[in-house]
């Protein structure tokens, strides 16, 4: 019996070779697109599930209130996970990392240097790290590989990198000079490891997280713990865990708060807090939008969830058009179902019937699918960023997916033709040879062509908003001027030289201007807490501000051109060494009326006063997604803290960039010869910021543009069956004068209808989805109506365009074709 409805609907499907191929590309564009988000979700949702033990893993964040300004970090102080684990049972082991800055490695060979590069790819860490994070290693002992100073460990492409070989056990790297043994090599990670590194190196070389061991507001470290397995199983213990850290704090860290100027218990009167939490591995790289980090390749949560959605509605879409599109050619195949039944046929046998074409159909969609996906992965890796092969197709879990899926689409796009073709009158079909199309029928059919344009329409208003946001913030006015700034790294290996270097450079006639500075833009800043002046004309001024700031010399307001809205900038004819420069947001949350002349006090140290000297324009200093903070700028003469001058930042003429970087590079090799020149751009530092935006905004088109390719498809099947139709109608309007624009008008009348209804429905439902997004963003764009109207205009063209193509070939057809048989 099977191969009897195999060999009817292969029959079939060689007759109506337009209908069917219009079917099947349909159902294999819907089934890659899934098949291709699928692999991406899955990537996001599987990061750091490869260790061994991840799921007891936990990272501690702090969220905490100082002087007004609210603080998300996935840093913590260095005592916190040393105290956890004394102080609670439930915390079996920490370890913790720490990101040196540029760090140069080299190997020496024969008594020279024949290898130096600047590695950023390096942690940090304590000694039982490999314990904690059980990547794989290759050779050595991952127990005791850290526990000398001297120790170095790499993974196995550096290990090739450096020496040709992974046999490198015992050899010798210098870092920053110092030689280290290498002691271990490990595996390559994994791109779906949140921790990415090169080199691990031991933490009690840095002194600075040595000399901060006694703080618990000095953020630079993270911090994981290892938590007992019956612990880390019940997440309510986890929870109860967490409500003892406020006890910890007001145990461990008074006296740290104290030798800052900040009385713990005064402190929490002024509205502060400080509280850790737990936050496990697993759900870092996609649950960490509200928390500031360290980590450059996270995912997020809200652009997965968006994904999953669009890939259901795309293969819905295709659903959807099976289904119209079988119903819709109903009236040819009544008389088939006529006869069969008057022959007997049961209504059974006739589903199955239906259900195996269906079934097919899906078959042959998702072959050509899974050739639409090897051929587009290319493509696709390159707009997600990631690195598919054809083989994570064939992983048990895919296979699984690929078959359901075959399984499912086949019955729910066949279900709804095979009940509603079974349900004819065979007496009233062969009579007339016709289907009288009962209303509720055609209501089903008209309400999922408007579906399909709903989903597209608000596809389309999601990607002209994606698009609209991401332009609003690679053009807002930044607050200083990030074109043609060639930012120089490292330089504080230049010790005594630096100066002169910087001289030499803007000896140039490229350069215009050459700063040093602690930071730059979106690399974050040195973070203190200040006591501004109280004033008797200034009403509710914060009693302490979270001040996170840059040490730079006279130029780097010139060299950014930072914009001053109001005062000065540093000048060698004032002593600025007790002076600083405000950003807005820095003023707003003081509440002065007028900062210059202010003063804000550094309540540790030898409690100096600083004496604001201008007011900068905000600039994001931190992250494009996160809010203005408290910023401001300390002449280096203030020694404020003690941090290296990594960065020059050298502002370069239009369309020099080129020569002033081969000069840079020719005078770096004479100060610095055994150190790499390493260099960025500031454009490019702000357009790496906005990676994940663009890769959403690039993906969600690509999709939205197949999910109105395959509403089209639909359309136009549901126009050309309209017309067959209506063939003898349009015939005698022909012969009693009516023209070809009335007859286009009669056939496209009715779908432009439907999708008018669409965009009424689809927009309200973008509207809600698109306001939840944004904010996402501290500074985004308003939904205009523009946005709607386009996207509506933009799906009637289409709509329009697809209806018309079938209903002028049908209202140029000679009419005496389809009236001569009567």
């Amino acid at each position: 019996m099977f191969f009897n409805y195999l060999k009817i609907t292969l029959r079939n499907l060689w007759r109506n070779q337009v209908y069917s191929a219009v079917n099947i590309l349909g159902l294999a564009v819907g089934i890659a697109s899934f098949l291709l988000i699928t692999l991406f979700v899955k990537d996001e949702l599987n990061f750091d599930r490869f260790l061994p033990g991840a799921d007891r893993i936990y990272q501690v964040n702090l969220f905490g209130n100082f002087g007004g300004t609210e603080l998300k970090v996935n840093a913590s102080p260095p005592p916190v996970g040393r105290t956890m684990q004394t102080d609670y049972p439930e915390v079996e082991a920490y370890t913790r990392t720490f990101e040196p800055i540029d760090v140069v490695v080299q190997r020496e060979q024969g008594g020279k240097i024949d290898k130096s590069f600047t590695e950023a790819n390096i942690l940090a860490v304590d000694s039982n790290f490999l314990d904690v994070f059980r990547f794989p290693v290759l050779a050595g002992q991952a127990v005791s590989c850290l526990r000398e100073p001297t120790s170095v460990v790499i993974t196995e492409t550096t290990a090739r990198k450096y020496f040709g070989t992974p046999d490198v056990l015992g050899r010798t790297l210098k870092i920053n000079g110092n030689p280290h043994q290498i002691t271990a090599v490990l595996a390559d990670l994994p791109t779906r490891s949140t921790l990415q590194f090169d080199f691990l190196t031991p933490l009690k070389n840095y002194q600075v997280v040595t000399y901060f061991d006694w703080s618990w507001v000095w953020l630079n470290v993270n911090t994981f713990v290892r938590l007992a397995p019956q612990v880390a199983a019940q997440p309510e213990r986890v929870r109860a865990l967490e409500a003892k850290f406020p006890q910890m704090v007001r145990t461990h860290a008074a006296q740290a708060f104290a030798r800052i100027g900040q009385p713990l218990e005064e402190f929490y009167r002024k509205g502060g807090h400080w509280d850790f939490r737990l936050q496990p591995l697993t759900d870092i790289h996609l649950h960490s939008a509200d928390l500031s980090t360290g980590f450059t390749n996270l995912g997020d949560a809200g652009q997965t969830r968006t994904f999953v959605v669009v890939a259901l509605f795309i293969v819905v879409l295709a659903c959807v058009n099976f289904m119209n599109l079988s119903t819709a050619r109903s009236v040819r195949r009544a008389k088939e179902v006529g006869v069969r039944k008057v022959l007997g046929s049961q209504k059974t046998a006739l589903i199955r019937q239906f259900l195996t074409e269906s079934l097919l159909y899906s078959v042959l969609g998702t072959l050509l699918a899974l050739m639409l996906v090897s051929l587009s992965m290319p493509l696709f890796n390159q707009l997600a960023g990631k690195a598919f092969t054809t083989n994570d197709l064939l992983t048990p879990d895919l296979l699984a997916v690929i078959l359901g899926l075959t399984v499912v689409v086949g019955l729910l796009a066949g279900s709804y033709p095979a009940f509603y073709l079974t349900a004819f009158n065979p007496i009233e079909t062969l009579k007339n040879g016709l289907l009288k199309t009962a209303p509720a029928h055609r209501l089903v059919r008209n309400g999922l062509v408007v579906f399909q344009f709903a989903v597209s329409t608000a596809l389309i208003i999601g990607t002209v908003v994606v698009f609209g946001q991401l332009r609003y913030s690679q053009t807002k006015d930044l607050g200083l001027d990030k074109e043609n700034v060639l930012v120089i790294t490292n330089v504080n290996r230049l010790n005594a030289g630096g100066e002169a270097f910087r001289q030499e450079l803007k000896r140039f006639p490229e350069v215009l201007n050459a700063s040093f500075t602690t930071s730059i833009p979106l690399k974050g800043g040195f973070g203190d807490f200040y006591v501004p002046q109280q004033t008797k004309t200034d009403r509710q001024v914060a009693k302490d501000l979270t001040l996170y700031s840059f040490m730079t010399d006279y130029d780097l307001v010139p060299t950014l051109k930072i914009k001053l809205l109001k005062g000065r900038n540093f000048s060698p004819d004032f002593s600025d060494s007790l002076s600083v420069i405000l950003n807005e947001t820095a003023v707003k949350t003081i509440g002065w009326k007028d900062p210059i002349g202010k003063t804000l006090m550094y309540p540790g140290g030898r409690r100096e006063s600083y004496t604001v000297v201008g007011v900068m324009k905000d600039f994001d200093m931190q992250t494009v997604r996160s809010p203005m903070v408290s910023f401001g700028l300390f002449h280096t003469s203030s020694k404020s803290y003690t941090v290296p001058n990594p960065y020059l930042a050298v502002r370069v003429r239009g369309g020099s960039l080129e020569a002033a970087l081969k000069r840079a590079e020719a005078q770096w090799k004479r100060f610095a010869p055994d150190t790499p020149f390493d260099y960025t751009f500031l454009d490019n530092e702000f357009a790496q910021a906005y990676r994940t935006d663009r890769q959403t905004g690039r993906v969600v088109g690509i999709f939205t543009a197949l999910a109105i390719f395959i509403a089209c498809l639909g359309l136009f099947g549901l126009t050309t069956f309209a017309a067959e139709q209506r063939m003898k109608e349009i015939g005698v309007r022909k012969v009693l004068g009516a023209s070809v624009a009335s007859v286009v008008l009669l056939l496209s009348k009715d779908f432009l209808k439907l999708v008018l209804i669409a965009i009424a429905v689809g927009a309200p439902i973008a509207w809600y989805g698109m306001q939840r997004w944004l904010k996402n963003f501290a500074y985004r764009i308003d939904l205009e109506w523009w946005m709607f109207a386009g996207a509506g205009g933009l799906a009637v063209g289409i709509a329009l365009l697809t209806v018309s193509f079938q209903s002028v070939r049908a209202a140029l057809m000679n009419p005496v074709k389809s009236l001569r048989s009567e």
